[in-house]
């Protein structure tokens, strides 16, 4: 089972081979031999295919920054994050349902929404660590949000300590010190830096 099509095999690379050495609902383990432009001959790998998700920016009519506080049992800590989640679907990710996945994560995780007349900016996706997985996730920045009336709703999987703004000083502190460390939170700051919209 794949669990999204957005990997294919570009011009000069050919999957010789493909075996699954372990799976659950959440992720496969792939062990692969892929001939690439450099190596023909073939390079074996262990890949892990995960699905596509959604990071979100949520920014208050205020210009502070919305962040959850997370649970990450990997690496056994609770982390300051920007609301985010997998698309549930193996589908086609089709942008109506990648867009319906940053608001359901904005407002599950958060207890905040899109205000009336508010925008969602797509601001591209990136790869979390492509030397062993092909997980990726799509960023958005949701502006101005507001609290919703339905508040949060956690999925059962997720430990989340609650929700919190930040000014945009903080936020970028936060960074400075290494408070902020996990990568779509990272990336999330990057992009929003670029298009110059923080």
């Amino acid at each position: 089972m794949r669990f999204h099509q957005l990997i294919q095999n570009a011009p000069g690379w050919k999957t010789l081979e493909d075996e699954t050495a372990f799976e659950n609902p959440f992720l496969e383990v792939h062990l692969v031999n892929v001939a690439t432009p450099q190596r023909p001959e073939g390079a074996h790998w262990s890949v892990i295919h995960r699905k596509g998700a959604c990071a979100v920016v949520p920014i208050t009519e205020e210009g502070n920054l919305v962040l959850v506080r997370q649970e990450r049992i990997p690496v056994r800590a609770d982390l300051w994050e920007f609301p985010a989640g997998q698309i549930d679907t193996s589908a086609p990710h089709t942008p109506e349902i990648i867009r319906e996945t940053a608001l359901r994560e904005l407002q599950e995780e958060t207890g905040y929404e899109l205000a009336p007349g508010g925008e969602l900016i797509p601001m591209g996706k990136f790869f979390s660590s492509p030397g062993v997985t092909d997980e990726h996730t799509y960023l958005f920045c949701a502006r101005p949000v507001v609290l919703s009336p339905k508040g949060t709703h956690y999925d059962a999987s997720e430990a989340i300590a609650g929700a919190r703004a930040f000014t945009p000083k903080e936020f970028r502190d936060m960074i400075a010190c290494g408070e902020i460390c996990d990568a779509n939170t990272l990336s999330c700051f990057a992009r929003l830096t670029a298009l110059g919209l923080l």
